[in-house]
C-alpha cells in the first residue's frame, strides 16, 4: 500500500492503478512510464455482432483507478468501450474511478444552436456520471463551460505550456500568434502571453460543416510568420484561412499549433498548401499510420497527465495544472 507523509505522521491510501481503453495505449504506456508504475491489465473484445466487450484482469478491490482513453474516431465505439469499463471497475469494487479522456467526445456540440438539437456533450456527461465516475480529465476542451455539465470534480488541463515551447526559436521574433476564429481569441492570448508575441484574431463565416471563409484579419500580420492556434483540426476550414493571411502580408511560412489532431482526409489534403510548413499537434489522439504527414510534428502531454494523476491520488493542488481562465 502507498503511503504519504504529513509531518511526522504516515497516512496509508489506496493504491494507484493506471488502467488503458484500446484508444491511445502508447499515451497510457507513457504515463505509467512517468509514474514508475506498470499499466493495468484489461482487455476488450470486439465481438462478430459489432458489440464490445471489456474484462478486467486483475483485482482492483479498493483501489485509485485511472483509466485513460481518448474517444477519438471512431467515437462512438471508444466511448462505448469508456462507459463499459467504468461500469465494470464499479463492480469490482474500485475505491475510486478517474476517467482520464484527453480528447473529450462530443465536445462540439455543447448547446443548441438550433431547435430541437440534442446538447450531446451534456449527454455524454450524464453517462460518465450516472455510471459511478468519480472524477474527469480532459485536455484543451472545445467550450470550457462543458466543465458545468459534471456534478463531479473536472480537471481541464491545457497543453498550452507544452505547444507553446515549440516556438521558443529564434527565428519566430518576428511570428504573430492568429487565433482561427473570434471563439479561440482566448486560447491564442495565452500563446501571445506565454511567448511575448502580438495576437492577430481572423473573422470568418462558416458556409457549411467543412467549409468557412474568412472576412476579415484583425491585427498587424504584415511581414510576420504566422502561428495560427486552434483546439482541434478535424476537417481542416483552419487551413482554407492561409490565404487570407498572405493577402494580408503575412510572410508564405504558416505554422499551426493545434492540441487534438483529428486529422480528417479533407485536411490532410489541405495541408498541401505550399506555405504551410508545420502544424505541431499533441498525442492526445494516437495518429494511425494513414493520418501521419510529413508536415505533422507529435509532442507528448504524458508528463502532465502523469502529474496531475500523481497529484489527485496524493490529494495535492492541481491548480498549477489547470486550464488557464
Amino acid at each position: 500500500m502507498n503511503r504519504f507523509r504529513t509531518g511526522s505522521t504516515a497516512i496509508a491510501t489506496h493504491p494507484l492503478r493506471i488502467f488503458s481503453g484500446s484508444a491511445n495505449r502508447p499515451l497510457a504506456e507513457e504515463v505509467a512510464r512517468h509514474l514508475r508504475i506498470k499499466l493495468g491489465r484489461a482487455t476488450t473484445t470486439r465481438l462478430p455482432d459489432s458489440e464490445i466487450h471489456v474484462m478486467i484482469d486483475e483485482v482492483v478491490r479498493g483501489q485509485d483507478v485511472f483509466i485513460i482513453q481518448s474517444c477519438s474516431e471512431p467515437v462512438n465505439e471508444h466511448l462505448m468501450e469508456l462507459l463499459l469499463y467504468v461500469d465494470a471497475f464499479r463492480r469490482a469494487s474500485a475505491h475510486s474511478i478517474t476517467v482520464v479522456t484527453p480528447y473529450f467526445p462530443y465536445a462540439r456540440q455543447d448547446r443548441m444552436a438550433r431547435g430541437r438539437e440534442a446538447v450531446s456533450a451534456k449527454v455524454v456527461a450524464t453517462m460518465l456520471e450516472s455510471l459511478g465516475a468519480d472524477r474527469v480529465i480532459y485536455v484543451d476542451i472545445h467550450n470550457p463551460a462543458i466543465q458545468g455539465f459534471f456534478n463531479i470534480p473536472v480537471d481541464p488541463l491545457s497543453a498550452v505550456p507544452i505547444l507553446a515551447e515549440q516556438f521558443r526559436d529564434e527565428k519566430f521574433r518576428n511570428a504573430a500568434i492568429v487565433a482561427a476564429d473570434v471563439g479561440r481569441a482566448k486560447l491564442a492570448g495565452k500563446y501571445a502571453e506565454a511567448l511575448n508575441l502580438p495576437l492577430v484574431i481572423m473573422h470568418k463565416r462558416r458556409e457549411g460543416v467543412e467549409e468557412a471563409q474568412t472576412t476579415h484579419v484583425v491585427g498587424d500580420i504584415e511581414g510576420k510568420i504566422p502561428i495560427i492556434i486552434d483546439d482541434i483540426i478535424a476537417s481542416g476550414t483552419v487551413l482554407t484561412q492561409v490565404d487570407a493571411l498572405l493577402e494580408a502580408g503575412a510572410q508564405p511560412e504558416v505554422y499551426l499549433a493545434v492540441t487534438h489532431p483529428v486529422l480528417l482526409p479533407s485536411a490532410l489534403e489541405r495541408l498541401e498548401h505550399p506555405a504551410i510548413k508545420e502544424v505541431v499537434v499533441t498525442n492526445t489522439i494516437h495518429l494511425r499510420p494513414e493520418k501521419c504527414h510529413p508536415k505533422v510534428r507529435v509532442v507528448s502531454v504524458a508528463s502532465l497527465l502523469a502529474e496531475v494523476i500523481k497529484r489527485v491520488h496524493a490529494g495535492e493542488s492541481v491548480s498549477p495544472l489547470l486550464r488557464l481562465t
